[in-house]
């Protein structure tokens, strides 16, 4: 059953990457619109996100945004066959801008390593992709729940000889000498991490579980650190490469100080493009013993 869920997955996402960008953007919008309009849990979690995250944005403010929201995150779902599955040519072709370019020129500059934070925000496989097409680079990831795609998963990402590591022990060793070597190192920093390593700290102000795994490669290498997304155009124009600064504070060997300035540096992007971030993922269900899971008010973390 399983190996026919795989089948069935791969067929359907070599299906989507006939569409051409504006078609797929399209299909997508429809997709998330029914699926706010259906009171779906997705709207429900971000409903209750924008609400936590926002609480000063007028209510109607933040009905509208997440109709928005949920129509990029159809935009995103129906992107991703396009990035695994297009040439990898016509996949940089979307890049039209890059923002922040001389962050990343100063940051190889000085020949150390360079940790890149990306969070769900616009096309992150967009991203990687584009950084993978310019530097020596590893990215972390999470084995899929269909250990079938897994394969698929990393030989799609690793097309330009980007190296995907596992979020374990051992990854965390590739990713130190990697770094150490001068290479690029990608994580996804907004993730409610599992196991040991994390701490609670401050995200739109509620304390959430958070990963230390970046600021920890970040102190032992020494390596730079920057944020980054790929920002969807308006009208299927393509998008918009962003890098930017993240706090020195990341480098502090205070797990909850590092901690915090990666979630300001999440923050602040989020905050440039709110419609474009993954409002349905459950970012705040890991919270301090003793507080209320904002998802199941009848039960504490």
């Amino acid at each position: 059953m399983r190996k026919l869920k795989y089948y069935i997955v791969t067929f359907l996402f070599r299906i989507s990457a006939l569409l051409c960008l504006p078609a797929a953007q399209a299909i997508g919008r429809f997709l998330g619109s029914l699926a706010w309009r259906l009171k779906t849990d997705a709207r429900r979690v971000t409903d209750i996100n924008l609400a936590i995250c926002l609480p000063d944005t007028p209510e109607e403010e933040r009905r509208r945004l997440s109709h928005h929201s949920l129509r990029h995150t159809g935009m995103t779902a129906l992107e991703i066959p396009l990035m695994w599955e297009w040439p990898v040519e016509k996949c940089l072709s979307l890049v039209k801008e890059i923002e922040g370019e001389q962050l990343l020129k100063a940051a190889r500059a000085s020949n150390k390593g360079l940790i890149l934070l990306a969070p769900h925000l616009g096309n992150w496989e967009l991203a990687g992709l584009y950084f993978s097409s310019r530097y020596q680079m590893a990215a972390l990831y999470s084995p899929p729940k269909m250990p079938e795609f897994e394969q698929y998963m990393i030989r799609v990402r690793s097309r330009l000889g980007s190296e995907l590591v596992r979020g374990d022990r051992r990854g965390l060793v590739r990713m130190t000498t990697l770094l150490r070597e001068g290479g690029v190192a990608g994580i996804l920093p907004d993730q409610s991490p599992r196991g040991k390593g994390n701490v609670y700290a401050p995200f739109f102000g509620m304390e959430v579980r958070t990963m230390t795994l970046a600021a920890k490669l970040a102190q032992r290498t020494q390596a730079d650190v920057l944020i980054t997304y790929a920002e969807r155009l308006p009208n299927s124009q393509g998008f918009r490469i962003v890098v930017r600064e993240v706090d020195g504070a990341i480098h502090n060997e205070d797990p909850v100080v590092a901690a915090t300035a990666m979630n300001t540096a999440v923050e602040q992007c989020v905050r440039a493009v709110p419609a474009q971030y993954q409002w349905e993922y459950k970012r705040m269900r890991h919270r301090p013993a003793g507080e209320v899971n904002p998802y199941n008010p009848d039960r504490v973390c």
